[in-house]
């Protein structure tokens, strides 16, 4: 057994997301050895990502399941039985009038963690909103934090955070605690996790301030938000771009004097001088090249780093020497790289996944370790309720 089924390889999952918060979570579970099954509708009325997103759904079973079909919900319920976790991002309300909510399936199953992830969470005014990404960091106050464009809006974040961290990582670590605690109630539970939450917490550095002290956060308000020149980004001759950390007084000493900007090291957090510093900055980085920059200030302890395009990080020797990628095996596209178990704990050491192929189903194989028979499959099959 790999290290990395030693963590959950005693779990498993059934996860009805395709994208979004839930099934960033159900591919960290995953990662850490779960078995995950994905629960789709039959074929033609679910939308499908693209073949390499959340990694081609590497390790992972699938199986097509019509719950409006009184057969197909029974032999859903019947896997149910058998799982650990459920994971559902149906609009409130829906599970449950399908007859596959917490309530129903606890009752066979009382050790189910039932995991709902949501926009808006489960109750409250905003719980049926329709909602993706940009509508959960606009409403925790993250895009009115972030800086602004040429018309004075904020800017498009470069990855869908909310789903990411405030979804997908809230949802992870609300099951791995439900799964602790089972063990000593021996009972599992249900979890609202509400996505517009999370970035609350998120940004809870910026809520507390506020609370606290009436400060309101904004673009430029603190040293994370572009107050001071020694925290932001600066472009260097060849048109690419350096960002600049420097918040401890030593880091910041270091890049005036390897700058030659000294006069500026007795000014650090003075705000009258800081459009003088960020012209300094801007005007000496513009001399050399990005990568001329980084190689000589990077390991002089100034907290400075490159701007990585993707492609380029993907070839970068740092994240090459931590085994961050991983090579793979799609049965329609070949062999492609991705990114492998990167979290702290995760298999970094295997490589060669074999990836489904999405036009199957694990509908077989998982029915029968249910207790169903051969014959009772294929009469499912026949009536459509599986695929």
């Amino acid at each position: 057994m790999s290290e990395t089924a030693s963590h959950l390889g005693d779990v498993t999952v059934l996860d009805f997301a395709t994208v979004g918060p839930a099934a960033r979570c159900s591919r960290v579970l995953a990662d850490y050895g779960a078995t995950v099954v994905k629960v789709g509708a039959p074929r033609g009325l679910q939308v499908q990502p693209p073949f390499h997103s959340y990694a081609g759904q590497r390790g992972m079973k699938r199986v097509e399941i019509d719950l409006k079909s009184e057969a197909g919900k029974r032999a859903f319920l019947r896997l149910a039985e058998g799982a650990d976790v459920v994971i559902e991002s149906f609009r409130p309300g829906v599970v449950k009038r399908l007859g596959i909510g917490y309530d129903a399936l606890s009752q066979a199953n009382p050790r189910l963690v039932y995991c709902s992830t949501s926009g808006y969470g489960q109750a409250g005014p905003y719980s049926q909103w329709a909602g993706h990404d940009i509508n959960y960091l606009a409403l925790g106050g993250f895009l009115d934090c972030s800086g602004r464009r040429a018309d004075g809006g904020p800017p498009l974040p470069g990855a869908t955070m909310a789903d990411i961290a405030a979804g997908g990582m809230q949802a992870a670590i609300a099951i791995l605690a439900a799964l602790h605690r089972r063990h000593a109630t021996g009972r599992g539970e249900y979890l609202d996790v509400a996505v517009a939450d999370g970035v609350l917490w998120c940004m809870s550095l910026w809520f507390d301030q506020f609370l606290a002290t009436g400060d309101r956060p904004g673009p430029g308000h603190d040293v994370l938000t572009g107050r001071y020149a020694w925290y932001d980004v600066y472009p260097t001759r060849d048109g690419r771009w350096l960002a600049v950390g420097a918040i401890e007084p030593q880091f910041y000493a270091n890049l005036c004097k390897a700058l030659g900007l000294e006069k500026w090291i007795p000014h650090q957090y003075e705000d009258a001088h800081q459009e003088a510093i960020r012209r300094d900055l801007r005007r000496v980085f513009e001399t050399r090249d990005r990568d001329a920059w980084a190689d000589e200030l990077a390991p002089a302890n100034t907290c400075v780093a490159p701007v990585l395009s993707v492609a380029e990080a993907a070839e970068d020797p740092h994240f090459e020497s931590r085994r961050v990628f991983t090579e793979a095996q799609h049965p329609d596209r070949g062999r492609l790289r991705q990114v492998g178990p990167v979290l702290a704990g995760g298999d970094r050491q295997k490589t060669g996944y074999a990836l489904p192929d999405l036009a199957k189903s694990d509908a077989e194989e998982l029915l029968l370790d249910a207790g169903y028979s051969r014959d009772e499959i294929q009469k499912l099959r026949s009536e459509a309720a599986i695929a």
